[in-house]
């Protein structure tokens, strides 16, 4: 209804501008909200406002010219103009009865729109290092991640889900070493174990037990050849950082380049592997999983590095290559070749980022952790650097979930082992739950998981109440199909004016409102909005259960309640979709 009201603003101020009234140059995005008391009738436009200053007029008069020259429409009861100059819609009594007929026509289509118009958009999320199993802090940038893409395609955008898989670095080559430590423990070694290590007692000994199965004692080095010349370990007063990279340094050396691929390859397939079906077993998908190993075989780290050296933005300094960041207000430079002639992650990220829009991406929208937000405005610099629009970058950060059993809080840390995995959380909660309960606030407030909640059958559990409402609309379909009655849509569609209780025009009012806030929710990026509309509108269904009966005597009211609640199941199911939601038939 929006777009259609809207549609008729353009056209009358198309008129205006054929008559110089205004000049077409001068014309806003036409918004119309929906008023906020129902005295000023159903939507209301404050575009005569707007344009009064451009067109040196006085608002109200010209709201009378733009009124004038609306075009006919048969859903429209009336038009007035309030205030300053806010024009007011008024909808004809039965206008939102065409709207059961458009839900039922539509189908799961119901709701999409086409204000993306095709424009391709890469929406990258979770891309957590495989260092480990997902954890619940994870999940909720998954769920949020996977909402925020399929609400964008229902609005019409192109989208493309993205995975970026750490498969280089320093945290791959800790739990490199952990996997290996723990495999000579299998073997028979004595070991003593880093403080900075990959702790964990099940996924680690797993990984190892894999690598000690596939080579047997080919990989076993003594231990006194590995811990032999290092410096003391944490907490005997040692550096910890340094001490794990000595681990790791020796690692390296007693297992020589091929083998030690072997070691770190294992582990990092045997993870990526775990995190892939866990995502998909929570309905998170991903058109393409891009490793960061590619970008430097493929030369795209480098031609990066080039592109910052040509452009003035790199220079060299005791005997590192570093990226002049402070020039875009950052609060030091940043090194992207260390001394040594590593790369940095950075200089990784730079690339990466480069090469997302080489993609040929319109828009490319990253979901990091709140914990990265510094990290933000350097990325951004780099772009500019590269010659690259930041503006074409939109980074959302996602507060971690802080999950809580029996009342405490439980810490989470990949490295000491000590983690509630999402399957864990999935397993106890279930998919529909942790997916709902994700998305229920903004993506930057921190949330608390309550899983007491998330378990409960009962109206203080949104996803529950929602997924009842679906139910029971399924519920009074077997009703009356045990009372021998058939439903006729046809007779329903044509009786649908006898849908005159107020509980009937709440719930159409309700109906009408889904296009509008898949759209707001996806060009905000706020699924949250979508989850608390769904229970909106759960809520003014059931009120319409407990007040009326639907199946009764008179075949034309009783079709057209059905035809009604008919409706609000598809939009339910359309909505809870979106956010990877069932729909269930029975509860």
């Amino acid at each position: 209804m929006k777009h259609h009201l809207s549609d008729l603003l353009g056209a009358a101020l198309a008129q205006l501008s054929r008559q110089g009234v205004i000049s077409a140059d001068q014309l806003p995005q036409i918004q119309v909200e929906r008023a906020r008391e129902r005295s000023h009738g159903d939507f209301a436009s404050n575009i005569a406002l707007l344009l009064a200053k451009p067109a040196r007029l006085k608002p109200r008069d010209l709201a009378e010219l733009i009124v004038r020259h609306l075009p006919a429409s048969a859903q429209v009861a009336r038009v007035e103009i309030a205030g300053p100059g806010f024009i007011n819609f008024f909808l004809q009594e039965g206008a939102l009865f065409n709207l059961v007929a458009q839900i039922l026509e539509a189908g799961e289509a119901y709701g999409m729109s086409t204000v993306g118009a095709g424009r391709l958009v890469q929406v990258g999320f979770v891309s957590a290092n495989p260092t480990g199993p997902l954890h619940v802090g994870h999940g909720r940038g998954a769920a949020y991640g996977a909402a925020v893409a399929d609400l964008l395609a229902a609005a019409g955008f192109r989208v493309h889900r993205e995975y970026y898989v750490n498969d280089a670095g320093r945290q791959m080559d800790i739990l490199a070493a952990s996997v290996w430590l723990r495999y000579l423990e299998l073997c028979g070694e004595t070991i003593t174990f880093p403080a900075n290590g990959y702790k964990s007692e099940t996924y680690v000994y797993d990984i190892a037990r894999t690598l000690q199965a596939r080579a047997g004692e080919t990989l076993r080095r003594r231990a006194t050849e590995v811990f032999a010349g290092l410096p003391p370990d944490e907490p005997a007063g040692g550096d910890k950082e340094a001490y794990i990279d000595a681990v790791i340094e020796r690692c390296k050396a007693l297992l020589g380049a091929v083998d030690y691929r072997v070691v770190f390859d294992t582990g990092l397939n045997l993870i990526l592997a775990d995190i892939r079906d866990d995502l998909e077993e929570f309905g998170v998908v991903y058109e393409q999983w891009y490793s960061e190993r590619s970008l430097t075989a493929s030369g795209a780290v480098q031609r990066a590095i080039e592109r910052l050296k040509q452009s003035g933005h790199a220079y060299v300094q005791d005997g590192a290559l570093w990226f002049r960041s402070t020039d875009y207000g950052d609060e030091k430079d940043r090194v992207i070749v260390r001394d040594n002639g590593q790369t940095t992650y950075f200089a990784s990220d730079i690339a990466y980022h480069m090469d997302k829009l080489e993609r040929g991406y319109e828009r490319v929208i990253d979901i990091w952790g709140a914990d990265h937000h510094g990290y933000v405005p350097r990325v951004k610099a780099a772009l500019q650097a590269l010659g690259d629009d930041p503006a074409r970058l939109d980074v959302l950060l996602v507060q971690f979930a802080i999950l809580y059993r029996g009342g405490e809080r439980v810490q989470m840390s990949t490295r000491s082992g000590s983690f509630v995995t999402l399957r864990e959380l999935r397993d106890e909660v279930g998919n529909d739950a942790a997916r709902f309960f994700y998305v229920l606030r903004k993506c930057e407030q921190h949330m608390d998981f309550d899983l007491d909640l998330a378990k409960s059958q009962s109206n203080d559990n949104p996803v529950y109440y929602i997924q009842y409402a679906h139910a029971r609309v399924c519920s009074v379909l077997r009703q009356m199909t045990e009372k021998g009655l058939v439903y006729d849509q046809a007779l329903g569609l044509a009786n649908l004016q006898l849908l005159k209780e107020s509980h009937e025009q709440e719930l159409l009012g309700s109906l009408s409102r889904y296009p509008e806030i898949v759209e707001t929710a996806a060009l905000a990026h706020e699924p949250h909005q979508l989850a608390h509309y769904l229970r909106e509108l759960a809520n003014a269904f059931h009120i319409y259960y407990n007040a009326h009966q639907f199946l009764v005597e008179a075949p034309g009211l009783r079709n057209a309640r059905l035809a009604l609640i008919l409706a609000c199941r598809q939009t339910i199911a359309n909505g809870l979709g979106l956010l990877g939601v069932s729909a269930p038939e029975v509860m």
